[in-house]
């Protein structure tokens, strides 16, 4: 029974909420081992949950080794199963709000300096297509701190250089405007004058990044490419499109930005999403304190 509920709530997450598939895989594969372990324990019905089997449930996988975020992650996605089976008048109340939740220290997010963006953006070959679009990739990345589903899924019509902006397409399939510098425009304007038609031969397409075989570039392939980039470019911190985006952030913060605009910018539903860079941004200003007040170290 519990499982055509499962079955019954992914079809919702596809169809209603307009999840990837990638987390509905997620979500299949994590409720359904909890709906196997409610099996093993003789419950077969979700009005059959109970507090203890939740809290023995939870020590079993502390104990199977689970990190904490992931155990946080997986009772998230409980909670919002049992949201589902309230709405769908299944259940008169949500049992998987009986137990909390374990903390997770809050990491902060990596980022690179000034200069490390710089040295990433010297590597691409400009005498070549795809190093035209790798240049193009990592200013429009960092220039406008997109995620990096929202770059792979964009158009050529997507772009409005003369604007200086981009349309995009954030989660939730909620539209907003990225915006670009000189240099991300001047990027752009290059590969799409002399990379992307190189990379596109006769084969039309309206994606707006090309892979080598004139094909829609992936979010693999945007991520090995920024690897590879940062590895060419010496850097101790691994370069990945979401080190761009709290990069993005990071620096806005650092120059002043009101953190209203930054999280519009950003496409953050809650403003608490964005409030973790300024913990970054406070940790670089205490770093710079120590490192050149003459009395920082009384």
């Amino acid at each position: 029974m519990m499982h055509k509920l499962l079955e019954r709530f992914l079809a919702y997450l596809e169809r209603e909420r307009d999840a990837s598939p990638y987390t509905i895989k997620n979500y299949g594969n994590d409720i359904g081992q909890f709906l196997d372990y409610c099996r093993e324990k003789g419950v077969d019905a979700p009005w059959q949950i109970e507090r203890s089997l939740l809290r023995d449930y939870l020590t079993e996988l502390d104990e199977t080794g689970y990190a904490r975020s992931s155990i946080a992650r997986r009772l998230a996605e409980l909670r919002s199963f049992g949201d589902f089976l309230v709405r769908e008048e299944i259940l008169e109340r949500n049992p998987f709000h009986l137990v909390d939740a374990p903390r997770v220290p809050q990491r902060l997010p990596q980022y690179l300096t000034p200069a490390e963006v710089e040295a990433l953006l010297a590597v691409p070959d400009l005498s070549t297509p795809l190093g035209l679009r790798d240049r193009a990739i990592i200013e429009v990345l960092y220039g406008a701190g997109l995620r990096v589903s929202e770059l792979v899924h964009m158009d050529v019509e997507d772009v409005d250089l003369a604007q200086a902006q981009i349309r995009v397409v954030g989660k939730g399939n909620k539209e907003r405007i990225g915006l670009l510098g000189r240099p991300a425009v001047q990027a752009v304007r290059a590969y799409l004058e002399r990379g992307r038609p190189a990379l596109a031969g006769r084969q039309p397409n309206a994606a707006l990044w090309l892979n080598h075989r004139g094909g829609r570039l992936t979010v693999r392939g945007v991520a090995l490419m920024l690897d590879h980039a940062g590895r060419q470019a010496g850097l101790s911190t691994h370069v990945s499109p979401h080190v761009l985006r709290h990069t993005f952030a990071t620096h806005m913060l650092d120059g002043g930005a009101d953190l209203r605009v930054v999280q519009e910018l950003l496409g953050h539903s809650s403003l608490l999403t964005t409030q973790t860079y300024t913990h970054v941004s406070q940790a670089h200003a205490r770093e710079v304190y120590l490192r050149s007040h003459p009395r920082s170290g009384l």
